[in-house]
Formats: C-alpha cells, sequence, structure tokens
C-alpha cells in the first residue's frame, strides 16, 4: 500500500486549454507502478474545455453539479453525478458545465508511448457548447 498525503496546490485550468473558471486538483500521474493519470477537474457554470483528444482515450466520472460532454459531430449530451463516460482513443470531444450550475469531474487516461496524454485543439464556441 501507498498513502500519497495531501499537498498539492489547485491549479488554475490554463486559457489554452479551457474556456471560463477552471480548477484542477492533481490525484496521481503516471509513474512506474501505474501508466494511469488522474485529476479532479472542477468547472464554474459556463466553463469548459477545448476541442481536444486523447491517444490512450479518457474516462470520466461525475462527482458534481451538472455538465456537458460532446463529441466532433455529435449531440451535446449532459451528465450528472455518477455518470461516467468513457471516450475512445483519438475521439475529438469537449466537457463542462452547464450555463447555470458546477460541475465537478474525476478524469482518468494513461499516456501514449511517447509520453503524449492529450492534443488539444481549438475552443469549442457558443454554437457548438449551445448545440442541446
Amino acid at each position: 500500500m501507498k498513502l500519497t498525503r495531501s499537498g498539492g496546490r489547485t491549479a488554475p485550468g490554463p486559457g489554452d486549454w479551457f474556456t471560463g473558471a477552471v480548477f484542477i486538483d492533481a490525484v496521481r500521474d503516471p509513474d512506474h507502478q501505474s501508466a494511469i493519470g488522474c485529476a479532479h477537474v472542477r468547472f464554474a457554470p459556463g466553463a469548459r474545455t477545448a476541442w481536444h483528444h486523447h491517444p490512450k482515450g479518457q474516462t470520466l466520472y461525475v462527482t458534481d453539479g451538472i455538465g456537458y460532454v460532446a463529441r466532433r459531430g455529435g449531440q451535446v449530451q449532459e451528465i450528472r453525478p455518477g455518470d461516467v463516460v468513457h471516450i475512445e482513443p483519438g475521439e475529438e470531444h469537449w466537457h463542462g458545465a452547464t450555463p447555470d450550475r458546477f460541475m465537478a469531474h474525476i478524469a482518468l487516461q494513461e499516456p501514449a508511448e511517447n509520453g503524449s496524454v492529450v492534443t488539444w485543439l481549438e475552443h469549442v464556441d457558443d454554437s457548438d457548447y449551445n448545440r442541446l
């Protein structure tokens, strides 16, 4: 068993990756014991990721609030606490909070052989965000 004491700091989500106020707490980085990386990500109302994709996919577990998730060319879907979203490897997508509610999720992903975890693309515009 390995216990890692809390001590990290909450980091603001970088403006190149997010629209609106987003806060990230790292849970674990890949290491020699496991390739899985994990973060707790909190979105203020209306905040969202940019379009992006993961070489080995991503799993989201919604912990709080109400949010949205969408894949490129697909409908925006509402997500709530307890929902699990699996995003396929290479699938372009975004996720974030609804306009009126906060949303938080745990994000799990693993790096490709070259160490890449995510490729960030353009910001999600309002027409894509509001496409329910």
